[in-house]
């Protein structure tokens, strides 16, 4: 039985190709873009599998209105993909108040407004599957990334807490986290050497330099072998609550995950000295 597909950020990148995918065996799609005149290739190839709508994720009342749209053309939905983001780069000193709030709203809350307009109706329906795309940077993290990181590691939280809330419902989540992937824009697959640039502080300027001569060193992977990849967690039973997109930052993500374990283990005595005594 063919699948019908809610996914946000369509126009390029991850998104275009998982909706290509999707529409290439036979799915049905709810492409959403800030510019929906940018899927008309879609539309010319695919005819009605295919909805366009133009979405900004920050404007909740507009994700809700998308959805039903989606939900009244297709009948139902069974996968959406909160795919929409973009990296906000620049040390934590740089960043102004409004470049950091236009992270979240787009990063975070765009992500939020989506399941929160889905979820009625794959708890009507009992079942569905909410794809959360993070980030390698949603578990580790690197200078000059700090509100991109905040973005990703809240939806890393959030998204576990969905998988609890939701798994009574016949409703799963899976978050994804890739790594860097060259897409047909032809940009760096180096995330954080894509965003939206804070104003540079000359006191960053070493730390750039050394980050500019290191960055860049993971492979890039295959977006078109990312959309196949995808398409087996929409067609599995019991997908995973997490899985990495892409080689390259797992033995990273090792050794950070290892890194905070010692330190925990070696400050225990003055973690139990911080509980205190509950029996004076």
């Amino acid at each position: 039985m063919s699948k019908v597909w809610f996914v946000t950020g369509s126009s390029r990148g991850l998104g275009r190709n998982f909706v290509e995918a999707a529409l290439s065996r036979g799915d049905k799609v709810a492409a959403t873009a800030r510019n929906a005149d940018s899927l008309d290739e879609l539309v010319a190839a695919h005819g009605e599998a295919v909805l366009p709508l133009t979405l900004d994720v920050t404007d909740r009342a507009a994700a809700f209105e998308s959805v039903e749209r989606a939900r009244e053309h297709f009948g139902r939905l069974d996968v959406v993909v909160n795919n929409a983001g973009y990296a906000q780069i620049g040390a934590i000193e740089e960043l102004t108040e409004q470049e950091l709030r236009d992270q979240m709203e787009t990063n975070l809350f765009g992500a939020v407004w989506v399941i929160q307009a889905a979820l009625p109706q794959l708890r009507e329906q009992g079942a569905g599957h909410i794809i959360q795309l993070s980030s390698a940077a949603g578990l580790i993290a690197m200078p000059l990334g700090g509100a991109y990181h905040a973005s990703k590691w809240a939806l890393e939280g959030l998204n576990e807490a969905l998988a609890r809330e939701v798994a009574g419902f016949g409703v799963k989540v899976t978050i994804i986290e890739p790594g860097g992937f060259a897409t047909r824009s032809g940009r760096n697959p180096d995330p954080l050497a894509n965003g939206h640039m804070a104003e540079l502080n000359p006191a960053y300027d070493a730390l750039r330099r050394h980050l500019a001569e290191v960055s860049g060193k993971q492979p890039a992977g295959d977006p078109v072998a990312a959309a196949q990849a995808l398409l087996k967690l929409a067609d599995s039973d019991n997908p995973p609550l997490r899985v990495l997109f892409g080689q390259g930052f797992y033995p990273m993500i090792e050794q950070a995950y290892a890194d905070r374990l010692k330190t925990w283990a070696d400050w225990q005595d003055l973690a139990a000295e911080a509980h205190g005594r509950l029996d004076r």
